[in-house]
């Protein structure tokens, strides 16, 4: 079998969702979005909801692209506590109009909350379909409507209410949209929208949704009733590019017509089109990272200079070991892992600390150690800072770190193999 990673196609994280089959729990993705996704080149590798998969996310790797979609409702104490204004009646009256949906399944929040921070770190593409668009909302900090009904509709006017779910015809059943201009929804339905109006009718089954949007979202729908149906990180959106995150709260690969595959509009699989070509994209921009570059040679002179440091270090150890120094041991053979020390300002402190185990900062221990005292001095400083934040600014200086961290990985790529690109026939796979 070729290990050459340009033929393997990208892979596509699903989580599944579990229900009772001949009295045993059984895993299950709707073909709809398995479809789609194998349709435009890409592969859905699905994640088991089987206890402890959160732990071993890792043993999926590499992941290109995150799709989540539908499941049970999201464990309220993930995103509000103790703060509904629902009475202790009204909640026991939609666990009962709702009974397959209020079925909390932390196991699976676990796993697809998880998931999502993944991809909020690494700019991996995702798309959220209804559940999996509340997932990405409250990731990032946002809230949602326990119930619409209860929470949502009995404050608008009744020619502004919406009916979210229909138990008795989930594929026929739509309710109008309102496109926001210039979103990317807007470009999929363009040619759709009749006379310059920017409604659509698209299909749901959902009876919770978006109450405060995360901060660094930008709505793309709104049901009648002011439920937001669709939104975009904006900073994260270029398919061509690898970047796309998203969440739909309507359902566009179930926006068929009556017995018939066609989609209602042209536009309803171009949220699946366009998340693969990212997936597609992130895919390449991946290899390319990890491609293993051709060893770096050193110039006689460079190699000399490495063996004097990798001995000085050497003799720091034994040094270390000894307690004192031996007869072949002289504080000039130390002198170069100490400039060494003294030049290189990158090392992290584990590194510092373990160099200094080893003996190798025997010379400017004092010096490395004031600076390790000046970083806890400013940690506790950042923490009583921290303390009085709120959840909303800690999660919005988190993604904002989360962001720096990626440029700032991606630049070092860029100076440690150098200004010139690698050719994919230099890369020894």
């Amino acid at each position: 079998m070729s290990s050459d990673l340009s033929n393997i196609l990208p892979r596509v994280l699903i989580v599944s969702r579990r229900t009772v089959r001949k009295n045993k729990f059984v895993d299950f993705v709707g073909e709809y979005h398995l479809d789609l996704i194998v349709g435009y080149g890409a592969v859905p590798v699905i994640v088991p909801r089987v206890s402890g998969v959160h732990t071993l996310l890792e043993s999926f790797e590499p992941i290109h692209g995150v799709l989540l979609c539908e499941g049970e409702d999201i464990d309220p104490s993930w995103y509000e506590q103790d703060t509904t204004d629902l009475s202790q009646q009204e909640l026991e009256e939609i666990r009962r109009i709702h009974a397959s949906d209020t079925a909390i399944d932390k196991e699976k929040d676990s796993i697809e909350l998880s998931l999502a921070k993944l991809c909020l770190e690494r700019n991996i593409p995702y798309l959220g379909i209804c559940r999996g668009s509340q997932v990405l909302n409250v990731a990032c900090g946002g809230t949602l409507y326990q119930d619409i009904g209860k929470e949502l509709s009995k404050n608008v006017p009744l020619e502004q209410r919406v009916i979210h779910m229909n138990y008795d015809d989930y594929d026929g059943h739509r309710h109008v949209v309102k496109v926001v201009e210039n979103t990317p929804l807007h470009y999929w339905f363009k040619d759709s929208l009749e006379h310059g109006g920017m409604n659509i009718l698209v299909n749901s089954y959902h009876h919770q949704g978006v109450k405060r949007l995360a901060q660094r979202f930008v709505p793309m729908a709104f049901a009648p009733d002011g439920l937001i149906e669709g939104f975009y990180d904006p900073d994260a959106y270029n398919p061509e590019e690898g970047k796309f995150i998203m969440g739909l709260q309507f359902h566009p690969e179930r926006m068929r017509k009556p017995n018939s595959e066609e989609f209602d509009y042209p536009g309803c699989p171009f949220a699946y089109k366009e998340f693969v070509k990212a997936v597609i994209a992130y895919q390449k921009k991946l290899n390319s990272l990890t491609c293993v570059k051709k060893p770096l040679k050193l110039n006689q002179e460079m190699e000399n200079k490495r063996k004097v440091i990798v001995r000085s270090f050497s003799l720091a150890k034994n040094l270390y070991n000894a307690g004192h120094h031996t007869n072949s041991t002289k504080d000039s053979d130390l002198e170069a892992g100490a400039q060494f020390l003294e030049s290189n300002t990158a090392l992290s402190v584990q590194q510092e600390k373990r160099l200094k185990q080893m003996g190798a900062t025997v010379r400017n221990a004092g010096s490395y150690i004031e600076r390790l005292k000046l970083n806890q001095e400013r940690e506790k400083l950042a923490r009583k800072v921290m303390e009085k934040m709120s959840v909303e600014q800690l999660s919005d200086l988190l993604s904002f770190y989360n962001s720096m961290g990626q440029i700032c990985n991606e630049v070092l790529e860029i100076k440690i193999h150098g200004l010139e690109i690698v050719n994919e026939n230099e890369c020894v796979l």
